[in-house]
């Protein structure tokens, strides 16, 4: 459909009643709109799944990559499964919903900006963004838990059966580096992971040593690698456009309430990935 978009969002976070009703309010602007969902939907699984079954009754496909919250195990949360069972029952349940997850062939965007491959990814962190004045993961760490900047991923969210969440992030990126290897070298790709592929995005994080929880240095050259037209991200709740080797990384976060009321605009509103249009002061 020649008016069609790829589209992209995060962090819609619809534990938060505001931000639900935004979620319930998203629509396509065309037919053919895809939509990216680039994680942290919520952190109970039925709101996951309710709120992605919602999304994929009206957009033409869905596309999502998880996020931290996702993988959480809340006491509250009836599915009390853990670190990659959990993420496993998701994949299950997105597969009834017709919803693609990085579990799933890579589907090929045809419509206006393509062609060109959607790989949604699940590529963790591994503590490698280090605080300034640290050279190690545990002194990076160490400094962080001094300052109190402490992610709840840390109490919630288990790597099981992985011995640490460093070591389940260097499965999945051994995991992920075989299928892009794989993707058609004369197709460029869009690149879909909650945490930035790289640092620069972190940068101007109010708390850097939060930085730890945001990324790993191993998928630093990835949108170089994959011939990336556009990577697509959350997390960090600093909706914005960076340019990295002139690839434009979209961070497409709703965010929590406190934070999307205080920016101008409609929230919720949709990012468009394809076809590439300008970004009035986007980062370059």
């Amino acid at each position: 459909m020649p008016d069609a978009q790829l589209l992209a969002v995060s962090d819609l976070h619809v534990s938060y009643d505001d931000n639900r009703r935004i979620a319930e309010r998203i629509r396509p602007q065309s037919p053919g709109d895809w939509l990216l969902v680039a994680g942290d939907v919520g952190e109970r699984a039925e709101d996951v799944v309710r709120t992605l079954g919602l999304l994929r009754e009206r957009f033409e496909r869905v596309i999502w990559a998880p996020g931290n919250h996702e993988l959480w195990t809340p006491t509250d949360d009836p599915l009390q499964l853990r670190g990659d069972r959990r993420y496993r029952e998701l994949v299950r349940s997105c597969g009834e919903l017709g919803v693609d997850t990085p579990e799933d062939p890579y589907p090929v965007w045809d419509g206006p900006g393509g062609p060109a491959v959607v790989a949604p990814l699940f590529v963790l962190y591994d503590y490698t963004f280090l605080p300034a004045g640290t050279t190690t993961p545990r002194e990076g760490l160490a400094k962080a838990y001094e300052a109190g900047v402490v992610c709840t991923d840390e109490f919630l969210l288990h790597p099981d059966p992985f011995p640490s969440r460093d070591a389940w992030c260097r499965h999945r990126v051994g995991v992920t580096e075989a299928r892009l290897s794989a993707v058609d070298r004369d197709l460029p790709t869009v690149l879909v992971n909650h945490f930035p592929l790289v640092r620069d995005p972190t940068l101007i994080l109010r708390h850097p040593e939060f930085a730890l929880w945001c990324g790993t240095e191993a998928t630093a050259q990835w949108h170089l690698r994959y011939r990336a037209a556009a990577v697509v991200h959350g997390h960090l709740h600093i909706p914005r456009t960076l340019y990295r080797d002139g690839v434009p990384f979209h961070e497409v976060s709703l965010g929590y309430p406190r934070e999307w009321r205080r920016r101008p605009g409609l929230p919720g509103r949709l990012h468009p990935v394809l076809p590439a249009v300008p970004v009035p002061g986007s980062a370059r």
